[in-house]
Parts: C-alpha cells; structure tokens; sequence
C-alpha cells in the first residue's frame, strides 16, 4: 500500500462517522478482564489515554470499567461524533506518533484498531514516554473468525472485489509488526465472541471499513448489493452472526 493510500484509508472515516458508530461492533467483557491480568492491575481507578478513539466504543468500555479514561483523535469527524456519544469524557485532537499528554502520565495506553495507522518508529517511544514504570500498553483488534466458513468465503468475495483483505494483516499481527524496533516485548492473547445482528447493520458494519470508503459509493453499493444475495441463502431470517477473534497484544513498560 504506497503511502498516499494508507493516508487515505485512514481519513476516510471521518465522512462515515454515525455509520461507524451505529453498526461497527464493541468487544467482550473478557477482553478487559485479559488486559487486566495481563497487565496484573485493574482498570478501576487506573488513568488511561485511549488514542484513535473514534466514536468511543472503547472509550465507552473503559470508562464502564471505572477507568480515568481521556481520549486522543486525529479526525474532526470521528471527535465531533465521540463528542455526541461521550460528552462527559475529554478527547483531545492528536495521534499515537505525537501523543499530546505528559510524560510518565498513563497506567495504559490503549489502542483499538488504531495501532496500525501509526508509525511504529515514532508511535513506540511516545508510547514508553507516557505510560509510567509498570505501565501497560494495549493493542487490539476485531477480526473475522477464519474457520467460520460464511466469513472465509466473504473474506474471498472482499478480496476478489477490491484486491485486498480487510482483517488479514490485523490477524497475522505480532511483536515483529507492532513495534520492528524490538524494544516492546508484547504477549498475544485471542479472545472469541459473536454478535447477532439485522442483515443491514453487518452490511453496514463491513461497508464502515477504510477498504470500502476509499472506493467510492457506486461500487460499494455495487458489492454490498450482491453480498445481501449471498448472506439471504445463509442466513434466512435476515439476522447475521458475526464471530470474531480479538487479537490482542499487551506490553509492560519496563521503565526504571
């Protein structure tokens, strides 16, 4: 992907925001209970910089989890639309490679599919910047379940239609790709859940991904018009389940 392309997915979502916000999914409460013994400390009380924040679906749970939650967001878009969601939760304008919060500041700095718009060179040594000796950063993200096979035959139907994959390199994530400096030394943990939804909202969802936005609305339309075809022969009551895997990745900032 050249450089103007990245750039271009990643500010795509701003003219898609209430789409994002009313169809993209959460995450499970084992998510958080796994960030947390991960990180061998509770996210109550913890002071915590959520950076991509969006439109706050995460923002939203760390919150819940009694976290001291401020969030960091590049998009006018996505801000206004937090700013609706979440009005009682401060969010900040900036990016994982200049964090605009001090130094030795944050119990965890989280990251909801949003590490990977980064620039590991910068976005990692902001990171040990902020967070305090003992503190944890968090990676994850939402990603199909490859072995259910109605998600691994959309896989292939995406990636014929645009020429990519939307989850593929979110799946294949590692120490290696996250931080190539090798100065984070992040432990993987998968966490499967499933949510069933209407029809629209899953075709929604999809069509909320930078892959789809980037394209056009003509042949979004176009795509999503025949994966309705599709999803009717399996899913005939017009609810879908989506299953995913969340891939995360937690690291402890070793600081003395």
């Amino acid at each position: 992907m050249t450089v103007s392309s990245h750039a271009a997915r990643a500010h795509s979502f701003n003219s898609a925001a209430a789409q994002y916000a009313a169809n993209r999914p959460s995450y499970p409460s084992t998510l958080l209970d796994a960030i947390e013994e991960l990180a061998g400390r509770p996210l109550a009380g913890a002071r915590v910089a959520d950076v991509g924040a969006g439109t706050g679906i995460s923002t939203a749970l760390l919150r819940a989890r009694g976290a001291d939650v401020v969030a960091v967001e590049p998009g006018e878009g996505m801000a206004a639309q937090f700013r609706r969601v979440l009005p009682e939760v401060p969010v900040v304008r900036g990016d994982g490679n200049h964090l605009p919060l001090a130094d030795a500041s944050l119990d965890f700095l989280t990251y909801a599919q949003s590490w990977h718009w980064t620039d590991p060179a910068r976005a990692v040594p902001e990171a040990l910047r902020v967070l305090r000796p003992g503190g944890a950063l968090a990676l994850w993200w939402n990603t199909d379940a490859p072995d259910v096979p109605w998600l691994a035959d959309q896989a292939r139907r995406i990636a014929r239609h645009f020429g990519q994959e939307v989850h593929g390199a979110d799946r294949d994530v590692s120490a290696r790709t996250v931080d190539p400096s090798g100065r984070l030394d992040p432990v993987r943990r998968e966490v499967r859940w499933s949510r069933r939804v209407p029809m629209d909202t899953h075709l929604a969802n999809i069509g909320s991904h930078s892959v789809f936005l980037v394209q056009g609305e003509e042949a979004t339309a176009a795509f999503l018009a025949e994966e309705r075809e599709h999803l009717t022969r399996v899913f005939p009551d017009g609810l879908v389940e989506e299953v995913y895997d969340v891939v995360l990745l937690l690291a402890t900032n070793a600081g003395a």
